[in-house]
């Protein structure tokens, strides 16, 4: 891991130190950004995140979708938690923890917010950070880049319909056109792009890709850490009032991260695929792609809305809880492949 992507929750807390701070010192220069729009498209914000976004997608390469059939369990199980469970859980979880139980401790008026943030950010598996967790557990390198092209594929396709769905089942007004527009410029334009680019850094032979991927590697960090910046500019005033919040929202994505890791591991486990296989299924279904939750929050909702807050707190914690997961299904193999090995005998 770079040091950026090892320090993550440290660079993440220093911006919302840095955004609240100078949200308050000169409060209108973010109402200046704020007011940089075409079609509901913060301009700053909209290059931030395609700087953010378009250095991952270089990575995913789409032509490994045909690995998929080495390792058909080990799919089935990623594409069953990350679009049939992950979602839907977290709707849940965040009917039960937002709406109800901590809904006395929290804004009012934020309160669709926050779920729709919830939602957003499990609507997105993760892409880019998903192998380095996977080369810390020793995962199957072709496994990794084929479920992760597998996933961003059908991203393409179900975020907008399954956020929309789970909007309305969460009784929020859903913004279809904005929702759309979102996928198309945070999705569909940054593959096609990263697509060509990639393309274009192949041809030159394999050094200067690596060399480019060095390169604009911390592109990515860079641009997320100053619209985070931005972001608590915006979002100062109600985090002043209510510091709490933060640690509120991080419940349910917490429980959210431990569940899904836990049942995409026990179900490879169950259908007796290799360890190598199961640590990156896991890890694909505990993390998200944070970078395209953020920025489908702020297009649909806002700078000052619950939901980018939402969003912002899965960064927040992404890197230390998934270490911890690596830890974990490190520590485990010796249980895994014990059972495994029995199903063999037996």
């Amino acid at each position: 891991m770079s040091i950026f992507e090892r320090y993550l929750t440290v660079w993440v807390g220093l911006c919302i130190v840095a955004g609240v701070a100078l949200g308050q010192i000169v409060p209108e220069f973010f109402q200046a950004v704020g007011r940089l729009q075409v079609a509901q498209v913060n301009l700053p914000v909209g290059l931030l995140i395609w700087v953010m976004i378009i250095p991952m997608l270089v990575k995913v390469d789409f032509g490994a979708l045909h690995e998929v059939r080495q390792h058909v369990r080990g799919i089935a199980v990623t594409l069953f938690v990350n679009w049939l469970v992950k979602p839907f859980s977290m709707a849940f979880l965040g009917w039960l923890f937002i709406r109800q139980l901590f809904a006395p401790l929290l804004p009012a008026d934020q309160l669709d917010g926050y779920i729709a943030g919830l939602i957003l950010l499990a609507a997105a598996p993760c892409t880019a950070m998903v192998f380095v967790w996977s080369r810390l557990s020793n995962g199957d390198p072709l496994f990794t880049l084929s479920q992760v092209a597998l996933n961003d594929t059908i991203m393409v396709f179900a975020f907008a319909p399954i956020v929309g769905l789970l909007l309305g089942i969460s009784s929020i007004t859903v913004p279809w056109a904005t929702l759309f527009t979102s996928v198309v410029l945070y999705i569909v334009i940054p593959v096609l792009l990263a697509q060509g680019w990639r393309r274009a850094l192949l041809a030159k032979g394999q050094d200067a890709f690596d060399n480019a991927m060095a390169k604009i590697g911390p592109w990515s960090i860079a641009a997320l850490l100053a619209t985070l910046v931005l972001l608590f500019g915006f979002q100062g005033e109600a985090i002043l009032k209510q510091p709490l919040i933060i640690g509120l929202l991080a419940v349910p994505i917490l429980i959210q991260v431990f569940f899904n890791a836990a049942l995409a591991y026990w179900l490879n486990r169950v259908a007796g695929e290799k360890h190598s296989v199961a640590c990156p299924s896991a890890l694909i279904g505990a993390s998200n792609f944070f970078e395209l939750a953020v920025a489908a929050a702020i297009s649909l909702f806002g700078f000052e809305s619950g939901a980018a807050l939402a969003t912002v707190v899965g960064v927040l914690i992404e890197v230390p809880v998934m270490l911890l997961v690596v830890r974990v299904v490190n520590a485990s193999k010796g249980w895994y492949e014990a059972a495994r090995q029995s199903n063999r005998l037996a």
